[in-house]
């Protein structure tokens, strides 16, 4: 239809840093990046750009019961005969016995990806940017590898349609 459409990303970084929890099921990061479109063609652009990270978690451990460890331990007291062989008991022995059960348990499900979208701007230029310093990403509940990516979705609109162009950047593993 006339129009030729740009999307990408400069100065992207995702860094992790330290949880402030000790779970070892816990990441974080600091994202930043800067997302521009350019878009040319007939009449005046407009439309919507869209900048956030996707998030991924290899063993989801969120939304299953976690590590449970149960058990039990008792005494059982008994009694016990003695006595010659073939012949009448004799003694009378008192038994104690401590029976003890345990089972340790972890809830695991596949992976998952979240989305999560920092801004959206409606624009009417011909050129939109982004731009997100030092955003602060948490995940939780994640075991095993997470990886985060920053993405970004420039839809072109007019009367008659829209255009989607998507960017996607490149993956951090941690």
């Amino acid at each position: 239809d006339g129009w030729t459409l740009a999307l990408g990303a400069k100065d992207e970084s995702q860094i992790p840093v330290q949880p402030l929890t000790t779970a070892l099921s816990s990441r974080e990061y600091l994202a930043s990046g800067m997302f521009t479109g350019l878009l040319s063609g007939p009449g005046e652009p407009r439309g919507v750009l869209e900048a956030g990270y996707e998030i991924g978690c290899g063993i989801d451990m969120s939304t299953a019961n976690g590590v449970t460890i149960a058990g039990s331990a008792g005494f059982s007291p008994s009694h016990r005969v003695s006595g010659p062989r073939g012949g009448l008991p004799t003694t009378v022995v008192p038994v104690i016995s401590t029976p003890v059960n345990g089972v340790i348990t972890v809830g695991l499900k596949p992976g998952l990806v979240v989305v999560v979208p920092v801004d959206k701007k409606e624009f009417k230029s011909p050129s939109p940017w982004i731009m997100i310093r030092n955003f602060h990403v948490k995940i939780d509940g994640c075991v095993g590898q997470s990886f985060i990516r920053s993405y970004a979705t420039l839809t072109r609109q007019t009367d008659e349609s829209d255009v989607v162009l998507s960017y996607v950047g490149v993956t951090t593993t941690v």
